[in-house]
């Protein structure tokens, strides 16, 4: 299990990273790639550590990997409905949105970045979920099976 969480984390941060990056990119700063690269490397090693260690209960060695898909999937949106939820409004106030239409929208209220961070971490919750389950899995041999 342990390895399977230090696994989540390692996967969750460099995914995060790519995800926060990208969404950084937006704004076409440099500062915004770089505060979204940090964020997305925060926030994927919370992901990853969390959505792992469900996959391995959910999962554990014949699950399959669509089984961590969707415990990622599922649990990866409330982790990040609650993150979103957390974000205090001085915060969303004051994103350097570069007078954007498209990075207004997405921090003009609290239920538009829960929306957000909700999408982005069930994303990364699916990805880290299936890498996961797909390690731990151990296939069955089926030629070995009492065929009566």
């Amino acid at each position: 299990m342990q390895k399977s969480i230090l696994f989540g984390g390692f996967v969750g941060a460099i995914l995060g990273t790519v995800i926060g990056a990208g969404l950084g990119a937006i704004t076409t700063t440099m500062n915004g790639v770089l505060v979204g690269a940090g964020a997305g490397f925060a926030l994927g090693i919370l992901d990853g550590i969390l959505i792992a260690a469900l996959t391995v209960r959910t999962a554990g060695t014949t699950g399959g990997v669509s089984v961590g898909a969707y415990t990622g999937m599922a649990f990866g949106a409330v982790i990040g409905g609650v993150v979103g939820a957390l974000i205090p409004k001085s915060v969303l106030m004051s994103a350097g949105t570069e007078g954007m239409p498209v990075l207004d929208a997405l921090v003009i209220g609290r239920f538009e970045t829960i929306v957000l961070f909700s999408f982005l971490l069930c994303v990364l919750g699916t990805m880290v979920g299936a890498w996961v389950s797909g390690k731990n899995l151990i296939p069955r041999d089926l030629s070995k099976t009492n065929h009566a």
